[in-house]
């Protein structure tokens, strides 16, 4: 059981993150009878000093919300706010690996976002494009793994095949992985490990007792990388809109009124200290999480 926590073993705080520990250590009894791994790491240099590596989210997911309202205040076009995102983007991948956090997942694209303006679903790929080619080597030069997640056989052959280009150019850097969800929606997600399992089942390999939850999480996206831990959306509206909808079952929600081109290390910041001062408990009391805490310590 205590393989969940080969990449957290220096971490109190990452021993309370994984819902997979509790059902595999049979409930939150039983739990208590498992000991942390703590190892000191030295503090690291962010612009708030109370933020320490043994308290941080290994994963963080961002609905990257309102570049258009930005644009539209700025008495820009809205396809202005997308560019100045990127901006975002750049300050957010920087921060998390400053911070050592291992995985940032944006949600860049959903699947409903073709309903939009055929201009700027239009500009959105170029976009797309022209920032696989202008930031995938500063990524591999700074260890980062690319990722791209989501449904890619409606995107065009050229933007496929930069896709696939990048993934494979960093596919060996660990420093950190930047997943981009692009045509991406949770129901999709879920629809779709739901029919590979079919396959398995149709082709004999499994039976349909043998699913889990653990067989299920295996087929969705990011079943490779660590639970889903925070998840921040910006822009002011209060919803996932169709994000990550399995793997957001535990993770710890963060909504502000600051719009994507804004957001920046401070913001960042406030989002991280909020999730370092919440109790996660997983269905047990906080009684047994703490006393979970004083074992680990012991």
């Amino acid at each position: 059981m205590l393989g969940y926590l080969r990449r957290d073993a220096w971490a109190l705080r990452r021993f309370f993150l994984f819902e997979r520990l509790i059902f595999n250590c049979g409930g939150c009894d039983q739990l208590l009878q498992v000991k942390a791994k703590l190892k000191d790491r030295s503090h690291v240099m962010t612009a708030d000093s109370q933020l320490k590596p043994q308290n941080l989210p290994q994963h963080v997911a961002i609905i990257m919300d309102g570049n258009g309202r930005w644009a539209q205040r700025q008495g820009k076009p809205r396809v202005w706010g997308h560019k100045r995102g990127v901006e975002a983007v750049r300050r957010s991948v920087s921060f998390c690996r400053e911070l050592g956090i291992k995985s940032l997942t944006l949600f860049a694209f959903s699947s409903e976002n073709w309903r939009r303006p055929e201009e700027e679903v239009s500009t959105l790929m170029q976009l797309f494009l022209m920032v696989l080619q202008s930031e995938v080597k500063s990524l591999h030069k700074h260890n980062v793994r690319l990722k791209i997640v989501g449904d890619l056989t409606p995107f065009s052959d050229k933007l496929r095949e930069k896709i696939d280009q990048a993934e494979q150019l960093t596919a060996q850097n660990d420093a950190m992985t930047l997943n981009i969800a692009a045509n991406y929606g949770g129901r999709w997600d879920i629809t779709n490990a739901c029919r590979g399992l079919a396959q398995q089942v149709q082709q004999g390999i499994i039976t349909p007792e043998d699913i889990d939850e653990r067989c299920v999480a295996g087929y969705t996206q990011l079943s490779d990388q660590p639970e889903l831990d925070l998840l921040i959306r910006t822009g002011g509206d209060i919803r996932i809109s169709n994000f990550l909808l399995w793997q957001a079952a535990y993770a710890e929600l963060w909504f502000t009124e600051t719009l994507w081109p804004d957001f920046d290390q401070q913001v960042f910041s406030e989002a991280i200290a909020a999730f370092v001062n919440r109790e996660r408990r997983f269905g047990c009391t906080g009684e047994q999480i703490r006393q979970l805490a004083t074992q680990a310590k012991g």
